[in-house]
């Protein structure tokens, strides 16, 4: 049995009326991983819904030529939740990227808590509401922006999570190439061209130090790093 308090630290559950509660610790089951262990592979039958209590998660499409990041998720989210209500197998493989754990309830346990407390269907239904505002996010940066714009946005949201000044990958670079829709020789390239032009710096162990916000938030919106300077106008005098 669960521990109900684990259960309730849980952002998306926390509101639950006890009985509720009651339901899932006594059907749920927990699990561990360690970084890049699998939870469950595309194609199989979903064995519940995972809900991440530590660590963090990589959702992926395997191609015949290269691996494709669906989305990535942390503590509070849910995952395989679609098969386990269309009756269809998993879509995407999950892969952890740091030591992960997670509770897993099954489509009966949840049925269970539901009968408890209609609220968690609507929190479920969140949770697929954001997970698909995210993949349209995605999509339109994979289909409308380059690789650099993608990185520099990348590497702008990561400076605003960063607690040291150092912008610190969260896996090796092949991983962060899959979440940017492109290959480890492209990313090394546009990484190379950002040093170049005084944007980041290389600080050693696989971090940077960004050196010009301006110039990356330029280059997210598809801008060159150095805003041009306006021209003067015919018979103007020169600044």
């Amino acid at each position: 049995m669960l521990d109900i308090g684990t259960i309730r630290r849980i952002p998306a559950f926390a509101a639950l009326s006890l009985p509720a509660l009651h339901e899932l610790a006594a059907r749920g089951l927990e699990r561990r991983y360690a970084a890049r262990d699998t939870l469950f592979r595309a194609g199989q039958a979903s064995p519940g819904i995972f809900v991440i209590v530590d660590g963090r998660v990589r959702v992926v499409r395997d191609g015949p030529d290269r691996r494709q990041v669906v989305h990535v998720e942390g503590p509070g989210a849910t995952l395989a939740e679609v098969p386990l209500f269309d009756g269809g197998v998993l879509p995407a493989t999950a892969v952890a990227m740091l030591p992960t754990r997670c509770l897993v309830f099954t489509l009966g346990a949840i049925e269970a808590a539901i009968g408890r407390d209609p609220r968690l269907a609507l929190l479920l239904l969140s949770q697929l509401s954001r997970r698909v505002r995210q993949l349209v996010q995605r999509l339109d940066r994979v289909s409308f922006q380059s690789v650099r714009a993608r990185l520099a946005d990348y590497l702008l949201r990561r400076s605003g999570a960063a607690t040291t000044g150092t912008i610190a990958f969260e896996g090796p670079q092949a991983e962060l190439a899959e979440e940017l829709g492109t290959v480890r020789e492209v990313l090394v390239r546009e990484l190379r061209y950002l040093r170049r032009h005084g944007v980041i710096r290389a600080t050693g162990r696989g971090g940077y130090r960004l050196l010009d916000a301006g110039g990356l938030r330029r280059l997210a919106a598809g801008a060159p790093v150095t805003a041009e300077r306006p021209r003067p106008k015919p018979g103007g005098t020169r600044p």
